[in-house]
């Protein structure tokens, strides 16, 4: 046991470094996503992220869109805390029997026009919760999808080009 115990403390995780993320483009991507948005809102992009029963890999994803290396906000893009303040809903996860009522009531909390992006590959059909009885399985079950982001997860370049491509396909 105290073996074991040395070894692990005496040893570094195996873990491996996350690829390098090309600022240029990202900043590239980024000015265009302000661009768009201000050009078909006349404002920032407003985004409301819904967690309907995931496993919070996506989560993690979306929540990088805010650190250090990505700074959405630097572009004017931001996440709000209601609904009501919300253009976009990302939702995560397939959604549960227990999160579809508050999917539902979340979708008709925000204001037109709005759109619905399903993160993850079990937002868009369930994943590897498909079928189970504890979900509906993907988010069109519950409330209409403009886009569907596949990736388990998806990365924040992904996400961004999304948002982008989203924004170009409704103006």
């Amino acid at each position: 046991m105290l073996k074991l115990l040395l070894k692990s403390l005496l040893t570094r995780p195996p873990t491996v470094r996350a690829p390098a993320a090309d600022p240029g483009a990202l900043e590239a991507l980024g000015r265009r996503l302000e661009a768009r948005s201000r050009a078909r809102l006349g404002r920032s992009l407003a985004i409301r992220e819904v967690d309907a029963g995931s496993c919070n890999g996506c989560e993690l994803e979306v929540h990088a869109l805010n650190n250090a290396v990505y700074d959405l906000e630097r572009f004017g893009i931001r996440f709000v805390a209601s609904p009501r303040h919300a253009d976009v809903l990302l939702v995560t996860g397939p959604v549960t029997t227990n999160m579809r009522e508050a999917l539902k009531r979340t979708y008709d909390a925000t204001p037109d026009p709005k759109w619905v992006v399903a993160v993850g590959d079990c937002a868009a059909d369930g994943g590897v919760f498909r079928g189970s009885y504890a979900v509906t399985d993907g988010v069109a079950n519950t409330v209409p999808v403009d886009l569907y982001l596949r990736g388990c997860p998806p990365t924040p370049e992904q996400l961004l080009s999304g948002l982008l491509a989203l924004l170009d396909s409704v103006a």
